[in-house]
């Protein structure tokens, strides 16, 4: 198991992204976390089996909503969390 962070820039507020990111998360067993942030930028969480987790970047950086437009996207590693046992959406 990994888990990374990902902080996502470009058109990814008020284009349903949250909502098609946790779908791609529940399509690939990922657990974690999705935000908006106050700069305008969508923040992840995400943890689960590498592979999946390999193909869950590489979609959030297609961005999962075909509305959004993701511009840059930073991923770096992090502990897994324990308290993740499904993926949500959070404010």
């Amino acid at each position: 198991m990994i888990a990374v962070r990902i902080k996502v820039y470009g058109l990814v507020q008020g284009v349903g992204f949250r909502y098609c990111t946790k779908i791609l998360a529940d399509r690939l067993k990922i657990a974690g976390i999705v935000r908006n942030e106050a700069d305008g930028s969508v923040y992840i969480e995400a943890q689960g089996p590498s592979i999946a987790v390999q193909e869950f970047i590489a979609r959030v950086k297609l961005s999962p909503s075909p509305s959004g437009r993701v511009e840059k996207a930073d991923v770096s590693l992090i502990a897994p969390n324990p308290d993740y046992q499904k993926f949500r959406v959070t404010y």
